[in-house]
Parts: C-alpha cells; structure tokens; sequence
C-alpha cells in the first residue's frame, strides 16, 4: 500500500506541476507553477501521510535512510515508484499537450525538463551554478520535511511548512534550473524530451541526493543536542 501511495502521490504532484508550467505556463507564470507544486505537495502531506509518510522524491527518501527513519530496500521500493509515478504523469500531460491546437512537440519546447548551462538553463547558468542551486534548495526542503516529520514536534500540521517550502524554493530555483529538487519529477520529462535532457539528467539525481546528505546531517545534528 505504501509503494502505491507513493506512485500516486508523485503522480498528482508531477501532473499538477508540470502540467502548470506545458499546459498553463504562460499564463500561470512562475508564481502559478510555484503554487501548484507547493499546494500539490501539501494536499498529498495531509492525504497520503499516515499511508507512506509522503515523501514522492528520491531525495526525501534518502534523507530518511540516512536519518535512519527507513530501511535501504524500502528507500529502493520508494524510488522506483516515485519514478513510475512522475513519468505516467508526464505522459499524461504530453497527451493532452499534443491534442492542443497546433500540437506540441516536447523536444522543441523543452516540456519543463530540468537542464544547466548556456543552453538549456533558463536564466543561462554555470553547470556549477546549477547544481549548487539544487543541492541546498532541495537541502532545505528535505530538512523542513525530516525536521516537521520529527517525533517531537505536534502531529498534524507537516504538510503545511513542507508545502510552503517547496512553494518558496521554487521562487529561487526556476529561474536556474527550471526547478528540480526532486529526481524524480526530473526523470519525467526528461524521459520524454530525450537528448539533451537525458544526458543532463545526472545533476538532477546528484545534486538532490547531496542535498539529502546535508540536510540529515544537520537533522541529525539537532537530534544529539
């Protein structure tokens, strides 16, 4: 049931976001994808929290296994369903996007992949930049989810500063990167666009999981005080 709830829960997420930014980006804005992120992530929290604890990223993910909070095989588990959930979502969006008038070709557009450099980053920055951008803006999402998530704080309210989180990162990170923060929504488009993308793709597994790591350590760092 908890790998069901993850595929699911990373497919609404993907399907609102990134359907946002291919199907209503230019009217939506970066504030709307924000939001549609940010409110997705938070509705999940409330929904799916007491099935899987709503992680639907590989980085949350890791940073529970190195929080000691999960177990490497139910990490594994977790991952291949966040990942089958973002890339049915982006099938999802690419087959309403193509039936649009004029159509839509993913490969041309971009189709919200995640991409460094002159290239394919929005506001054209370093691939050093880009994957610094990522490491601590994911770092500071996976520490609000670890830390809000912790036994010690009042059952009931997580989803809405993991929410509000990722809603403010995305303020930052859009604008470098296109806004990744979780691998797994990045594999989603990327599948689809191919090329570029797909070649590109490693930063945005790396440069989150790094991310993780820093954010369980000072997790952990708060814990032992």
């Amino acid at each position: 049931m908890k790998y069901a709830a993850e595929l699911f829960g990373t497919f609404i997420l993907v399907l609102a976001g990134i359907g946002a930014a291919v199907l209503a980006g230019s009217r939506a804005g970066l504030v709307g994808i924000a939001l549609a992120f940010g409110l997705t992530l938070m509705a999940m929290a409330f929904a799916l929290g007491p099935v899987s604890g709503c992680h639907i990223n590989p980085a949350v993910s890791f940073g529970f296994f190195l929080s000691k909070r999960m177990g490497f095989a139910e990490m594994i588990g977790y991952w291949i369903a966040q990942s089958i959930g973002a890339v049915i979502a982006c099938a999802v969006v690419l087959y309403i996007a193509t039936n649009m008038a004029g159509g839509y070709e993913p490969g041309l557009t971009g189709f919200g992949a995640n991409g460094y450099g002159y290239e394919h980053s929005p506001g054209h920055f370093s691939m050093l930049a880009c994957f610094v951008a990522e490491m601590f803006l994911t770092m500071v999402l996976v520490l609000t989810v670890l830390g809000s998530s912790d036994e010690r704080v009042a059952v009931g309210f997580a989803g809405i500063p993991i929410g509000l989180a990722l809603t403010a990162i995305h303020f930052a990170g859009v604008p470098v990167t296109n806004g990744g923060f979780n691998p797994a929504r990045s594999l989603g488009p990327a599948v689809f666009v191919g090329g570029w993308a797909l070649k590109q793709l490693w930063l945005f597994w790396v440069a989150p999981l790094a991310g993780a790591v820093l954010a369980s350590r000072i997790y952990l760092g708060t814990k032992h005080k």
